[in-house]
């Protein structure tokens, strides 16, 4: 590229200030890989543009239509959904038969569990990225192991990349077997020796000739590779696989390496080898390696066929956007709303000191979180399905909510561990939470290790993609025309530096003036949590690009920073989403507690991810006087007091329309054999049974009783006229549910 600038007609500032910034950037700015370049350029910018700028219009955020099931959603959720998860025993699946009942898997493959992103003329489902989402949460509150199981066909592999790559008759031949459940997909992408860096898998194919099918001479590649983690692969008839093709003996071009590549192949195919399982922490799903070594295939058998070599890696970038926005998260907010619910009914029923556990200061400190972070998932959760039902990609905001809602679950389930105590880690049928336990480490490490998810995508990705001037600059600095280039990042460097200046002053305002002049419409509580989130945003940019500033391309290196400048821009997201959803919901005054709680624990979050960037930038006196930009007056923001925590708590403990908006979604068994069951019919019995209770203890205030313990009591309060017979049933139905609850699994010594 030839640097030299126009001289005569170069204005002044060209001249003199972005011609020589131009030369200084282009010379210091690493080269942008294409792997890397694919991964920027896959999905757009949607909110997460707005929390970039520094002045979200909350106004637009609030026009967007909440997502809603069709009626034909509903009655797949209310009738297939419902039915299959009364087919499931998790105890059995995970513990006895390793695997769903073959009745299961062919109630799945003729309802068409395994078509929901299908159009229906391929023979699929079509549902929205919202029912999909429904769908998945609602089984993985019955079994862990059954909804992985139908995520996986609807998420990343092979159904998603016909859809949206494929040959017309790839589409025509693959979909409605797919559909039927005829084939069973997988997609194979992890290798030993490439996880996170995908651009490095070793499996390769060569471009050959070779008698195939009968046909003499077939234009095609001997594929080997070694993969391994593949959900459905143990089951899988039709293999999706990624691979670097060569070209040594130039039958398709000049090129020799042409890069990543996809391709389907039927898994009867000789010389694939499928593998036996992985054993992926006692959840049994299906899942396994598989490896090939000179398998020949036909070049059309690559997806979108030829026109489609080298595209891989773009093609796996641009289907992940919707997969980790939706399977995942519908997964741990699943976890959410099971622990809201069963926990929230196990801490009012399980009794200490005469008193429901869930009324104890440090039992109610762990609920508030449990409650709390099941409405901010649920929340983000909804406002990004949305986002993919109206067309949009966002690709930075997949990344936040892969992470931060398997973080959530991974919180919440700890959370629920705790309050179980004992009983929560002996496993057994009665147990509700212990797979889910041990499903949480599985949800953190797939479609993206959360460390490198927070460390290098979130941030990475969002402040070259979402920034509103940092990739017009880049692009400017690629453009091959030598005028065209300067004056494009003249352009962007100009409204660069308006923007960090604006930034600068506006971050400053609002710290002095506690975001009171914000304009934004709306009452408190929700209009004062718009204001300080504004103010959050704006001290966001400006850090941003302060660190981009100081840094330049060694912040790709400084993890920690950009992991901190992630979380700022998360939270951010996450309290947006919540507000959202608490307007959408008709701003119920039952839920205060929880926006109040996620509100003021997302500002707190931010404030602090600010205050580390600030305490570790390693130019120190620039820090220094953006710490008195950011916080002139101190931290302001602090987390949920121990009074909100306590009314969130009580939602969690207490029957109401809260509680229930909450936890909407789940399976909740109609009978007391299950044990969600038996605590939703137990927990019930305790509150119908509470008043009476109270009557009682209170009239034999002081009195001790013998052996006998509650029969004496209930005898004391008989003979003293304190409770009616009608009482003593109350209390006798709540203790027998109560002694039966919390009851725990035991076994043979032999297990037999």
């Amino acid at each position: 590229m030839n640097d030299s600038l126009p001289e005569a007609s170069t204005p002044w500032r060209q001249r003199w200030i972005t011609g020589p910034i131009f030369k200084l950037f282009k010379r210091v700015t690493p080269r942008m890989s294409q792997t890397e370049r694919e991964a920027l350029e896959a999905g757009n910018v949607w909110w997460d543009g707005e929390l970039f700028s520094g002045r979200p219009k909350w106004n637009r955020l609030r026009k967007l239509p909440a997502p809603v099931l069709s009626n034909e959603e509903q009655a797949f959720i209310d009738g297939p959904v419902e039915k299959f998860c009364s087919m499931i025993d998790d105890w059995k699946v995970t513990h006895e038969d390793f695997d769903l009942p073959a009745q299961a898997w062919q109630f799945l493959k003729e309802n068409g569990f395994f078509s929901m992103i299908i159009p229906k003329q391929y023979g699929g489902l079509e549902f929205s990225a919202f029912a999909h989402s429904e769908v998945v949460m609602k089984i993985s509150t019955r079994s862990v192991s059954a909804a992985v199981t139908v995520m996986v066909p609807n998420s990343l592999g092979p159904g998603k990349l016909l859809l949206e790559y494929g040959t017309e008759k790839q589409k025509d031949y693959y979909l409605p077997r797919l559909a039927k459940g005829q084939e069973i997909p997988c997609f194979a992408l992890t290798s030993p020796h490439a996880g996170s860096d995908a651009g490095a898998i070793p499996d390769y194919g060569i471009v050959c000739r070779q008698d195939f099918a009968g046909e003499k001479n077939v234009l095609g590649m001997k594929v080997s590779w070694n993969k391994r983690y593949i959900t459905l692969g143990p089951v899988a008839t039709l293999l999706g696989l990624a691979f670097k093709l060569y070209d040594p003996d130039h039958l398709l071009g000049d090129t020799e390496d042409l890069g990543i590549t996809l391709a389907l192949i039927p898994t009867d195919t000789p010389g694939v080898n499928i593998g036996r399982r992985h054993l992926p922490l006692n959840i049994m799903f299906m899942n396994g390696p598989n490896s090939g070594k000179d398998v020949f295939m036909p070049l059309d058998w690559i997806i979108g066929g030829q026109d489609r070599i080298g595209q891989g890696w773009r093609m796996l970038v641009e289907c992940l956007t919707d997969g980790r926005a939706i399977s995942l998260p519908a997964l741990s907010v699943g976890a959410g709303k099971m622990a809201s619910r069963s926990i929230g009914a196990y801490s009012r029923i399980r009794r200490q000191f005469k008193l429901p556990i869930g009324k104890f200061e440090g039992i109610e400190e762990a609920l508030a979180r449990i409650g709390g972070y099941t409405y901010m998932m649920n929340a983000a959760r909804v406002m990004t399905l949305g986002a993919l039902d109206r067309g949009e990609k966002p690709s930075v905001i997949s990344a936040i909510v892969k992470y931060h809602l398997t973080e959530g679950m991974r919180k919440i389930v700890n959370d629920a561990m705790d309050i179980q105590g004992g009983a929560g880690i002996c496993l057994g049928p009665r147990n509700i939470m212990g797979r889910v336990y041990q499903a949480v480490p599985i949800s953190i490490t797939v479609e993206g290790a959360n460390i490198l998810t927070r460390t290098m995508i979130i941030f990475g990705q969002g402040a070259i993609r979402s920034h509103p001037y940092i990739f017009k600059e880049l692009e400017a600095m690629g453009n091959e025309n030598p005028e065209e280039s300067l004056d494009d990042f003249d352009r962007a460097l100009s409204g660069h530096i308006r923007f960090f200046i604006t930034n600068m002053f506006r971050s400053f305002f609002h710290a002095i003036t506690s975001s009171v002049f914000v304009t934004v419409l709306g009452k408190r509580p929700v209009r004062r949590y718009h204001q300080h989130l504004t103010r959050l945003s704006a001290a966001f940019a400006l850090m941003t690009d302060i660190s981009l500033m100081t840094l330049g391309g060694n912040l790709k290196r400084k993890e920690k920073l950009s992991g901190r400048l992630g979380d700022v821009l998360s939270y951010l997201y996450l309290a947006s989403a919540s507000l959202k959803h608490f307007e959408d919901q008709g701003r119920p005054k039952e839920d205060l507690a929880f926006i109040n709680w996620v509100s003021q624990h997302c500002m707190y979050k931010a404030q602090n991810a600010l205050h580390g960037l600030l305490q570790n930038l390693p130019n120190r006196p620039v820090a220094w006087l953006a710490r008195l930009i950011i916080f002139p007056m101190g931290r302001h923001f602090s987390p949920p007091n121990d009074k909100l925590g306590h009314k969130v708590a009580s939602i969690l403990i207490t029957p109401s329309e809260s509680r229930d908006r909450l936890t909407s979604g789940i399976y909740i068994p109609d009978n007391d054999s299950d044990t969600l069951g038996k605590l939703e019919k137990g927990f019930d019995k305790v509150i119908i049974a509470d008043h009476a209770e109270k009557k009682l203890y209170r009239g034999l205030k002081g009195y001790k009783p013998d052996y006998n313990g509650l029969e004496d009591l209930i005898k004391q309060g008989l003979e003293r006229n304190i409770i009616t017979e009608d009482d003593a049933r109350l209390i006798r139905e709540a203790d027998e549910a109560r002694t039966d609850i919390i009851q725990v699994d035991d076994f043979a010594k032999d297990f037999n």
